[in-house]
């Protein structure tokens, strides 16, 4: 499998540099294409589908590309897998509930492929995470292989898209079903966040909302315990304080910790709004804002599964939290070069608003402050 990444700040600048590299006689069937918000996702689709290239497309908060960090752009990644080896699924949350959706896909995937492996970008369904790796495990089953990222909107938190040729939907779900006998799909989520403090339990919760803490307001007591101050009159301020600096971290005997993110805050009953469910009952922790040990750590896990898995590649894709970029700030593109070097392959990737991995310990659900990093391999 031979893969080739392009970045732009625009539509006429991308095809002007696809065109360069199809006149070689490369002739990719598949191309997966992260964009801002801003762009128009139709007008690449329709050139790419005049080429014969299947799209996968997501809008981001934000592109990165080998490495290097991108604004308001496009990012792409050009493979050439036979065609015969993947199925590109569009879904779109209607009558059917995400959970019903996501269990059609499964299905799906499990008709299709007898070792099936699906890489997955889902719109505006924040509270639909947990929802959509159960129906796609109810589908195929508990063995399946599920990553993946959350779609993005430059942060304006008002309706990021997932896109395909001739269809795009803010309640959609674009899948990626591959034959793992012929291509192999390996990964892992991760995010090095360190814990702080004792142990606490969500008192009370519904869904992604989280109303107490040890019996207080969840908002007053993680300002107190914090030491922060913040205006809950702005939303803004919530997504670049909490959910960047203080993630949750739900806590599970034998494996590793899931981490939640508070996106919005109540300012009448002093609630948070999270970026998945948090089960009433949990045992949560805070978490230390990230260091260069975060990043170490993210790393090291990414050595540890190439060696002791013996797991080599030819292209990386990559779903990071848009939290950790606000946290992790300058230190950044750090993580994501050294991610990449551990391959030393292209890579494409884009920062999104939840993720969808298996982490070392643990087993394939929806994550916030995390990123999932893909590998493909073709046997």
């Amino acid at each position: 499998m031979k893969a080739i990444s392009i970045k732009g700040p625009d539509y006429k600048i991308i095809v002007k540099k696809i065109e360069e590299v199809l006149k070689d006689g490369y002739a990719p069937s598949l191309a997966i294409v992260f964009l801002s918000i801003k762009h128009n996702d139709q007008e690449l689709a329709v050139y790419l589908n005049s080429k014969g290239i299947q799209v996968f497309g997501s809008t981001t908060s934000g592109e990165f590309i080998d490495g290097e960090i991108e604004e308001h752009s496009i990012v792409l990644m050009l493979l050439d897998i036979n065609p015969e080896h993947f199925k590109l699924v569009f879904l779109e949350t209607g009558t059917q509930s995400s959970f019903d959706n996501s269990k059609k896909l499964g299905e799906l995937g499990k008709a299709t492929f007898s070792d099936a492996a699906f890489i997955i970008a889902s719109g505006w369904l924040s509270q639909d995470g947990e929802a959509i790796v159960e129906g796609i495990t109810e589908g195929y089953g508990e063995e399946v292989t599920i990553f993946g990222g959350m779609a993005g909107d430059d942060l304006i938190l008002k309706g990021p898209k997932v896109f395909s040729f001739n269809k795009n939907s803010e309640k959609g779900i674009v899948a990626l079903i591959i034959d793992e006998s012929k291509i192999e799909v390996n990964g892992i989520a991760t995010c090095g966040w360190k814990p702080i403090g004792t142990t606490k339990t969500i008192t009370k919760s519904e869904g992604n909302i989280v109303y107490t803490i040890d019996d207080k307001p969840a908002l007053d007591m993680i300002m107190k315990y914090l030491g922060i101050e913040m205006d809950v009159e702005s939303g803004k301020e919530i997504v670049t304080q909490l959910s960047s600096y203080y993630p949750l971290q739900m806590e599970r005997p034998g494996v590793s910790p899931v981490m939640r993110t508070a996106m919005f805050a109540n300012k009448e009953d002093r609630s948070l709004i999270c970026a998945g469910n948090v089960t009433q009952g949990s045992k949560v922790r805070f978490s230390l804002p990230p260091d260069f040990d975060a990043i170490e750590a993210v790393v090291e896990e990414c050595e540890q599964l190439k060696t002791s898995e013996k797991i080599d590649a030819d292209a990386i894709i990559m779903f990071s939290c848009i939290s950790r970029r606000l946290s992790f700030g300058v230190m950044m593109p750090e993580e994501l070069e050294q991610v990449q070097q551990v391959w030393n392959v292209p890579m494409v990737g884009f920062f999104s608003y939840g993720e969808y991995g298996k982490s070392k310990t643990g087993k394939h659900e929806f994550h916030n402050n995390t990123c999932c990093i893909v590998t493909l391999k073709e046997k």
